[in-house]
């Protein structure tokens, strides 16, 4: 009999601590408001749950710029209290990985602090990349790299020489040449996989190691922070691969202890879908997100392309696909796909909806971002004054801006904080929260069985319970349809079509569809929806 790896068809739902749920009135979610809402995500229907960053932080990139990687800050609570989470996960059946950031940390890291004292050429240094400037007086960078966040890639010290920073200069860049870091991460592996987590995310897994000899790269102007722009003289080096076969056997190492399988899953950011196969090597990576489907836009086409250039060079490798439409660094489908309306309603939450059916439907995992089940769309407005994001403040640009999609969720009542956060009378969030925001709030969704919300539970039972969903045999098969749509079958008669068009069309098989993201009449596909019938082909 097959065994079944949990993690090749789990639902997994992405916490964005600071803005998930606050306990202390701060206006700041953490960790005790987290493990508040997992009755909520319990009865959403998903496996488990990824946290971002809560590590010890001077917080420059929300927590991305981590001081010490074994402790939690006090802005989010203690480590009793990620303790009491575990436990409370457990209990639910929800599984917890935690977001892991190899590739830099904070400049107010101790072992850092420790390099910007010591003197260029000692072993202090040579944990990062330190270097000499260029032209008579060292004034110049080492190199004309560009950091991801806007800017050089480089800043100078006191006593004149560089040092390397891939995002911004609060975030110095690890040296995984030198052989202590690769020891201690694995150590900071151990000390979470000792308090039972089931797994990690993994920042910028395509980074971590640069060319060794730093030359200039022939396009400095490149936008790193999209895909096909990264430079490959920091990016995708192929000792990396040796990182990720032995963070594997660490897992595998845990796993023959107690039967329980741990999972790594990788941010890997790579120009093709075949590069990106060879994380997920069988003694790799056991998932990295496929981002091409965030990507895509709204078009029956270039979806098609994306979905069968995966199952080609991912799926046809015997790897499991991750799928994804939002995280904490997209703007949220509802505004990408058009310009929402009051109430959940208009074009873009249409196709969202839509989109959200496609994605389940797909063999292999799936990755939901907080609020995506509500229907929240971007916050566009947020003025200059509030916005937090390294990316604005590097670059003077709203064009990239994160905020928009990281504002605290809305769980209940009719003005701001929304239940958010609760006990101190006047609390502003974090970030402001919109007055519009009451449409979207946690209390109304669940009473209300059109909303995103319970499409999302409708399709997560669905997908538990039907064997042609999730992985089931992991193949899919396209079925011939008009210009604009799309349908493939799962397995033994499972049918997913989506009507990219506006206009209503005719539906690939007879009958009520088993699950629509909108109201579907028999025999008919309208626009802007997507459905699921089980039918005999």
């Amino acid at each position: 009999m097959k065994r079944h790896h949990w993690w090749r068809d789990a639902v997994i739902y992405q916490v964005y601590v600071r803005s998930f749920l606050d306990s202390t009135g701060d206006g700041v979610g953490d960790l005790a408001g987290v493990r508040t809402g997992l009755p909520y995500l319990k009865k959403l229907g998903v496996d488990g749950v990824w946290l971002s960053p809560f590590y010890p932080s001077p917080q420059h990139d929300h927590g991305y710029d981590v001081a010490n990687y074994r402790d939690v800050d006090p802005l989010f609570g203690d480590l009793a209290e990620f303790d009491l989470l575990m436990a409370d996960a457990r209990r639910l059946g929800l599984r917890i990985l935690l977001d892991i950031v190899p590739n830099h940390c904070s400049s107010e890291h101790p072992w850092f602090r420790a390099a910007l004292a010591a003197a260029a050429g000692s072993e202090e240094r040579a944990r990062f990349h330190f270097a000499e400037g260029r032209g008579p007086d060292g004034a110049e960078p080492p190199n004309n790299w560009h950091a991801m966040f806007g800017g050089p890639a480089w800043t100078r010290t006191d006593d004149g020489q560089w040092y390397l920073h891939m995002f911004t200069p609060e975030q110095p860049d690890w040296n995984w040449r030198h052989p202590e870091i690769p020891a201690e991460f694995e150590d900071v592996l151990r000390f979470w996989l000792d308090r039972g987590v089931d797994g990690f995310r993994i920042d910028v897994a395509a980074g971590l190691f640069k060319h060794p000899g730093l030359p200039d790269s022939d396009d400095p102007e490149a936008d790193a922070r999209t895909r096909d722009s990264v430079n490959p003289l920091a990016w995708n080096q192929p000792e990396v691969h040796e990182v990720w076969r032995r963070w594997r056997a660490v897992c595998e190492e845990y796993t023959a202890r107690d039967g329980r399988e741990r999972l790594l899953v990788g941010e890997v950011s790579v120009p093709s879908a075949r590069e990106h196969a060879a994380y997920v090597r069988p003694d790799e990576l056991h998932q990295a997100f496929f981002f091409d489907l965030l990507g895509a836009p709204w078009d029956a086409d270039a979806f098609r392309k994306v979905i069968s250039e995966a199952m080609r060079d991912i799926a046809g490798t015997g790897s499991t696909l991750t799928w994804v439409l939002n995280n904490h660094d997209q703007v949220r489908t509802v505004t990408r796909y058009g310009e929402p309306a009051p109430g959940g309603s208009g074009l873009g939450a249409a196709r969202a909806r839509a989109a959200a059916l496609l994605m389940l439907a797909l063999p292999g995992a799936a990755y939901i971002y907080q609020g995506e089940e509500l229907g929240l769309p971007e916050v566009v407005d947020l003025p200059d004054d509030v916005l937090t994001d390294p990316v604005f403040h590097r670059t003077g640009s709203r064009a990239r801006v994160r905020d928009g999609c990281r504002v605290p969720l809305p769980w209940s009542g009719q003005a701001s904080p929304f239940g958010f956060t609760t006990g101190v009378e006047g609390v502003r969030t974090w970030l402001p929260q919109p007055d519009y925001f009451a449409e979207y709030a946690t209390e109304r969704a669940l009473a209300d069985t059109r909303s995103f919300w319970h499409l999302y539970r409708d399709g997560l039972q669905l997908r538990a319970s039907l064997p042609q969903l999730g992985d089931g045999d992991g193949t899919l098969r396209w079925l011939d349809t008009e210009p604009g749509v799309l349908a493939f079958t799962r397995g033994d008669g499972l049918v997913c079509a989506v009507n990219f068009g506006t206009a209503p069309t005719t539906a690939p098989v007879p009958g009520t569809p088993l699950l629509a993201s909108g109201p579907c009449p028999a025999g008919e596909l309208p626009g802007s929806t997507a459905a699921w019938w089980l039918a005999d082909l």
